[in-house]
Parts: structure tokens; sequence; C-alpha cells
């Protein structure tokens, strides 16, 4: 088969297996916790529980083991970015230089392998060891997105970047949406909230074993490649990388108004997905009241017409592209307003629906379908930049974005202490202008051109070309002599 799709199948369940292991807990949470509401005897602005009526005693308690506060439940949720952005640059320099198969590989496996310690580590050790072992998590799960970019800039054409890179990191979706899914069906099922833990992590096992065998850093280094795809995949990427090229250009890259817009554009997307990610459970179990079962299927069915949305738009991308009909920096800025600006009025709406949750649950769902079209806008956009150094772009701007993780569990966990509508409207209020203010920013210096410095040659691409202009030279000199 072709081996730049065996690699992107490869890093497809990649992308799976890291966001299973993100997401597990934010789910598990739901019924590890006791559930404690401390207000007054009053209409609280929360949804009814089947047939009970909207109103709480002054305090409130079902299920659980652990009695952690919502504020506890924040640090321990964003715990995770924390050893996150620690990693993300140095992730994609050890990339870049050892290569992405084994940075990569590794850092999925020992993630998996905490997750699977997960649970013994939290009933011996309570929210502290379950802070620490996800601050490891996070780590490890740091140089994943700078070793997938060096990869993909590996193997992808530009011509197929947008569709490709739109199946890899479809692995997401279908990531989220299992780990929901079946987190649910697990937890139906009494107390049995660790086996979420030990069925991700064994899963992460599965997978590494056939990475190790058929995963290979580039073309030149795969024994399965077919010779006439590895020439075309070598004359269509030779242009744009390079196996040798200059140390990183730190003050070119930091300084290029493309890049820093790529940067806050990432940073700015990062807090509404993160919010989304840790805590939209917890908005339709607290405040919507859906049991622990639904929320698993109301929380990630739009990971599927995300992933088919995504799928659309990176077909059409490419189409685009490769006809000439838009150029890829208007493709870029396209994708990334559709991706940005639709979820963010969505999810506000979803909050001025009240009790009605069909409606809620829809809106909430068109809303993060639109979010598809951020791989073939945002995602990809380190690859356009700057194939040689793309795992080096994407540390930094994912870096970057990774503080998001901290923020923004910490920030609900803040403002959503009754788990109230109002205070859930403020939450997404806050992520819809961060949306707004970054898109506008990439609208205007965002590019999907391949940057000057990108091309910078290497030390020994410097001295051989001293060498050859000085042997012109030497040649010029004795024509004119003979002449």
């Amino acid at each position: 088969m072709s081996q730049r799709w065996l690699i992107a199948t490869l890093a497809f369940f990649a992308f799976f297996n890291a966001y299973t292991l993100r997401i597990c807990l934010s789910m598990a949470i739901t019924k590890m916790t006791v559930l404690l509401n401390s207000t007054e005897k009053t209409i609280d602005e929360t949804c009814p529980e089947f047939d009970d009526k909207a109103v709480k005693s002054n305090v409130t308690i079902h299920g659980g083991t652990f009695e952690w506060s919502e504020y506890t439940q924040g640090i321990i949720l964003s715990s995770f970015y924390w050893g996150y952005v620690c990693t993300h640059i140095p992730g994609g320099f050890l990339a870049a230089k050892y290569g992405a198969k084994s940075v990569l590989g590794l850092g999925i496996l020992f993630t998996g392998l905490c997750t699977i310690a997960t649970p013994a580590a939290t009933q011996t050790g309570g929210a502290k060891a379950l802070i620490f072992i996800r601050f490891l998590m996070g780590a490890f799960e740091g140089v994943i997105q700078p070793g997938m970019s060096c990869l993909l800039a590996q193997w992808i054409p530009s011509g197929e970047r947008s569709f490709v890179s739109s199946f890899v990191y479809s692995g997401i979706r279908l990531g989220i949406l299992i780990s929901s899914i079946v987190s649910g069906l697990i937890m139906s099922k009494g107390n049995s909230w660790p086996w979420i833990f030990y069925a991700f992590g064994g899963m992460t096992i599965i997978w590494y074993l056939f990475w190790v065998i058929f995963c290979h850093n580039n073309p030149r280094e795969s024994p399965y490649i077919s010779e006439e795809e590895k020439n075309y995949l070598l004359s269509e990427m030779e242009k744009d990388t390079h196996e040798e090229h200059a140390p990183f250009p730190w003050k070119r890259a930091l300084t290029s108004k493309a890049f820093l817009a790529t940067i806050i554009m990432q940073t700015g997307y990062d807090f509404s997905t993160y919010t989304i990610l840790s805590d939209l459970p917890k908005f339709m179990h607290g405040v919507l009241k859906l049991p622990v079962q639904l929320t698993g299927y109301a929380s990630s069915m739009h990971n599927i017409s995300a992933w088919l949305f995504g799928t659309l738009m990176s077909w059409v991308s490419d189409k685009l592209i490769i006809k000439n009909y838009v150029s890829i920096t208007n493709v870029r800025k396209i994708n990334v307003f559709i991706s940005s600006l639709g979820p963010g009025v969505m999810l506000v709406l979803a909050t001025y629906m009240g009790c009605n949750v069909v409606g809620a649950v829809a809106l909430i769902t068109i809303g993060l379908t639109l979010t598809g079209s951020s791989i073939p806008g945002l995602k990809v956009n380190v690859l356009d930049l700057s194939p040689n150094y793309a795992g080096e772009l994407m540390g930094i701007s994912n870096g970057m974005g990774a503080f998001m993780g901290i923020l923004a569990p910490y920030v609900v966990g803040v403002l959503t202490p009754n788990q109230t509508f109002m205070e859930w409207r403020l939450i997404f209020w806050i992520g819809t202008i961060i949306y707004l203010v970054a898109t506008l920013n990439f609208i205007i210096f965002g590019s999907g051109d391949v940057q000057k410095w990108n091309d910078l040659p290497s030390g020994k691409s410097k001295k051989f070309n001293k060498e050859s202009v000085k042997l012109i030279k030497m040649q010029n000199i004795r024509s004119a002599e003979s002449q």
C-alpha cells in the first residue's frame, strides 16, 4: 500500500490514543467525586434532574468517592497542561534531531502507562497523587503535536497537505468520541470508573507495537516504500524540505508577522478548545442534568459531524489550491474564520436556551461541527510557513496555546462554583471574545506562503558555496591568462 497513507493511518491512531488518554478523566471525574453544592434554598439556575423540581437544599450530595470542590477539580484537570507546556518546544527540537518516530511514539506509550497507573495512584494518594500523574502525562504528550508536524512535513506533499492532515487530525475527534461514549458505558455499571483508565491505557500499548514496526521518519528510511512513490515524494518535497539546513532561526521566526499571527490564533483557539475538552461534560451533567451515560453521547456527538465537515473542507481546500482558484493564504483564512467565530456564537446561544436540553445540545453540536475546518485552516499552517522547521514551529505555537490548557480549567473552576447557566454564559462569552480578537489578527497578518527563512543554508552549504565561488574565480583567471 501507499506508504504515506500507512504513515497517515498510524498517525491517525496516534492522535486517537493520545486524546482518549487525555479526555477520559473529564468523564471519569463526574463519577469519582461527591457532588457538593453549597447554596441557599432557592430556585437554582440548573435544569431539573428527571422529575425533580429545580429547588435545592443547602447541600446536595450523591455518588462518588472523593470530596473535591469545583476549584480542586479545576486544578486537577488543568494539571495535565502544566506538564504539557513544558515539553512542546523541546519536543519539536528533539523530533527534528532524533526523528519523530521515537519522540512521538515514546511520548504516547509513557502516557498510556501513566493512565493505567492512575486509579491506584488516586486511591492511594488522593488529589495530590492524581495531580502529579496528570502532570507527567502532560509532559509526555507535549512532544506529540511537534513530532507529528515534523513527521507530516517529511511525508506529505503540499498538494495533499489539507486532506491528509485532516484525516490524521480526525483521530483526535474519534478519540474524544470513543473516550466519551465508552467511558459513559463503563461508568453506567456501578463504581467501575477505574476500568476507563485500564481500557484506554491497554489500547495504547497495542498501538505502539504497530508504530515501532511500520513507522519511519521519512521516505528514505522506509524499507517498504516503492521506488516510484519514493521518487515522487522526494521530487515533490525537495524544493521546501531539505535534509540539511541551518539551525532554527529564532530571531526571524519570532519576528515574523505570519508566524506571530499563527501563535496568537492558536492561543485564542485553544482557550475554548480546552474549555470544551476538559469541562463540557461537567456543563452537560451539572447544568443540563443529563445522566452520565447521556452526557457521554451529548458531549461527544459533535466529533462525528466535525470530522465529516473537516474532511469536506480539507478536500475543497486542496482542490481550490491545486487548481489555483484561491491562494493558500486565503484558504487558510477562510477556514480559520469558520472554525472560530461560528462555534463562539453557537456556544453563547446555547446558554440562552434554558432547560430546552435538545435545543442547547443542538446548538453546541452545530457550533463544534464548524471547528472541523480548523485543520485545513490553522493546524497545517506551520507546514505552509516552513516545512523545514515545522516541528519547531508547532512546538512553539502549540506550546503557547497549551498555556490555555492551564488557564481554561482554572477559570471554569473559579467562575462556575455552583454550575449555573449564568456562570457558564460568562465562560462562553469570554471564549467568543477571545476567538474574535485572534481571528481578526490572523485575517490581517496570517499567511500560507513559505517564509524566506525556511531556506537558510546549512553550515555545510555555506562552506560549499564559498569553495564553489573561489573555484569559479580561479577558473576565470586561468581562462583570461590563456587568452
